[in-house]
Order: C-alpha cells, then sequence, then structure tokens
C-alpha cells in the first residue's frame, strides 16, 4: 500500500513537472526558426478547447488537485504557443476573437450541470482532432523541423502517468478513455515527428 502510494505521488509529481516545461520546447523551435510550418493551429486550438473543457469537468466535480493542476499550466503555454502562431503568421488580429471565445465558452461551460457533462462527453473526441489534425498537417508538409519531439515524447509521458493516477484514486471510466486516446494519440504523433525530421527522412 505504502509503495502504492509513493508511485501515485510521483506520477503526480513527474506529470506536473513534464507539463510545466511540455510545451516550451515548442516555443522556442517557433520562436528561433520565426515559422510555424509542421504546427497545426486548428490542432492548438482543438487542444485548448479539450484542456479548457476537461479542466472545467474535473473543477466542476471536486476532484483531487493533484489530478488536474497540469492543466492550468498547460493551458497557459498554449496561450503563448497560440500568440506566436498569428505572430508569425501575421493573424494578430485574430487574437481578441479567440479570446473572447474561449473566456465565453468557458463561463457557459459552468452554468448548468448538464452543460458540462455533455461537453466533457465529446472532449475525448475533441482532443482526439487535434491530434489528428496535427498528424494531418505533416502528412502534408512532410516536415517537422518547426515540431518539437521533446513536446510530443512528454505528453506521451504525461498521459501514460495519468492512466495509472486515474485508475487508483477516481477510476472515472470517461476520463481513463481519454487519457488512453490521447497516449495513443500522441505516441502516434511523436513518431511521425521523428519520422519526418530531416536527418530522418529517406533520400529519394
Amino acid at each position: 500500500m505504502e509503495g502504492d502510494t509513493l508511485l501515485l505521488h510521483f506520477a503526480n509529481f513527474s506529470t506536473l513537472f513534464a507539463c510545466m516545461v511540455l510545451k516550451l520546447p515548442q516555443i522556442l523551435v517557433v520562436m528561433r526558426a520565426k515559422s510555424t510550418t509542421g504546427v497545426s493551429l486548428n490542432s492548438l486550438l482543438l487542444e485548448l478547447t479539450g484542456f479548457i473543457v476537461f479542466v472545467s469537468y474535473q473543477m466542476y466535480y471536486d476532484y483531487p488537485p493533484p489530478l488536474y493542476l497540469e492543466y492550468p499550466i498547460l493551458i497557459a503555454q498554449d496561450i503563448v504557443l497560440l500568440i506566436l502562431i498569428l505572430h508569425y503568421n501575421r493573424n494578430m488580429k485574430h487574437s481578441l476573437l479567440y479570446a473572447a471565445a474561449f473566456v465565453g465558452g468557458w463561463k457557459l461551460l459552468t452554468m448548468e450541470k448538464w452543460i458540462i457533462d455533455m461537453a466533457t462527453s465529446v472532449c475525448t473526441l475533441i482532443s482526439a482532432g487535434s491530434k489528428l489534425l496535427q498528424l494531418q498537417c505533416l502528412w502534408r508538409s512532410r516536415d517537422s523541423s518547426r515540431v518539437s519531439t521533446l513536446t510530443w515524447a512528454l505528453a506521451s509521458y504525461s498521459c501514460m502517468a495519468r492512466i495509472f493516477t486515474t485508475t487508483v484514486t477516481t477510476g472515472d471510466t470517461q476520463v481513463l478513455i481519454r487519457y488512453v486516446a490521447m497516449a495513443v494519440l500522441n505516441l502516434w504523433v511523436t513518431a511521425t515527428v521523428i519520422y519526418y525530421k530531416p536527418s530522418a527522412k529517406k533520400k529519394d
């Protein structure tokens, strides 16, 4: 029992640490390159939506904070990355529109129980869609030089760790399904990023 508790604490804190720096490699890559080639804006928007819905669900039902503390950090990092993408794509005029949509959506989520429940039921599909859009972007560009392998590897680890922490704490099936799906898709994106790295490309 004590061993399980220690493992749970390790999983919680390692996930929190991983998520504290998860998006930083991607942010640095984009800033250095001043380009967002291979990074999908639509994927990021869906991911941000999924994060907001998921953390709202956990907070609404008073889940233990260690189970979702990383999400506010991830949301903040996604916002920074979104601003960079809009800046380098010269679309900063859309930033206020996105801000209004996300803030308004978050307020709407917490108004009624049925709203948060319904939103959470499609949260996995939203998050899965974000990964598939990123994969599509990579398949089209065949260039992952602007995409951070470390970011996606950390995302994969955090989901796998959360499968364990959720299993031994709340056992919430809906949450578990989400983490399993996200772990598989994150690993798929990670493998694709590695495959399309310039040094890894096969010569014709």
